[in-house]
């Protein structure tokens, strides 16, 4: 979904693979046969025998990576991006706020997310699957930066989610991490645009689905 700015709903999960290929040094090259982020990661993992603390050799931990991405999809990434879709895009295309009643229906639904992925995933550890940074951390985490781009901190009253976010940004680079950020969290800023009126036509109701 692009407006005026080029940005999209999309390129947002770009970001993590942008981290990722910054860190490792691989060259992306447009004939991968992936074409999402998190088939894109694990295929160039494979590829290129990246570190191994990304994609564990060691099947264990491997397993839990894989759990954790199938985990994702369906709670995290179900949640996290609305915030941004109800805050900035939708009242974007349509030309009014949503029901407040929205934002907290979503919120909520993250808040339980949020708790089973402190509870179930990263519990006592330093990252999700122990000691070291894996994908799995880098795909959270960008997920998790939408609600904060849009001015609704998650991290707040949340100690050790906030201080997994911590090293997280200590094992990317705090250079890094905001540089490949900074899209997300200057997307309020996207309130100040003009939309072509016919553009707004057509993607309003696609917007609206999306929360459906």
């Amino acid at each position: 979904l692009f407006v005026s700015t080029g940005f999209s709903v999309a390129s947002l999960f770009v970001v993590t693979v942008y981290i990722w290929l910054q860190m490792t040094k691989i060259f992306f090259h447009l004939t991968s046969p992936a074409k999402y982020s998190t088939a894109i990661l694990l295929y160039l993992s494979r590829k290129y025998n990246t570190p191994d603390h990304w994609y564990p050799s060691d099947i264990q931990k491997r397993a839990q990576v894989d759990e954790y991405l199938s985990w994702h999809h369906a709670n995290i990434r179900a949640n996290a991006p609305k915030t941004m879709w109800i805050k900035v895009l939708i009242p974007l295309f349509t030309g009014q706020p949503l029901p407040s009643e929205k934002l907290q229906e979503v919120m909520d639904g993250l808040s339980t997310s949020l708790k089973q992925f402190e509870e179930r995933f990263l519990q006592d550890k330093a990252f999700i699957i122990g000691s070291e940074i894996s994908l799995a951390d880098l795909v959270a985490i960008v997920e998790l930066m939408q609600p904060v781009g849009v001015g609704c901190d998650i991290f707040e009253d949340r100690p050790r989610l906030m201080e997994w976010r911590r090293r997280v940004e200590d094992a990317v680079g705090k250079e890094l991490f905001f540089q490949a950020h900074e899209m997300i969290l200057s997307i309020k800023e996207l309130s100040n645009i003009q939309i072509d009126p016919r553009l707004k036509e057509q993607l309003a109701p696609v917007l609206l689905k999306m929360l459906k």
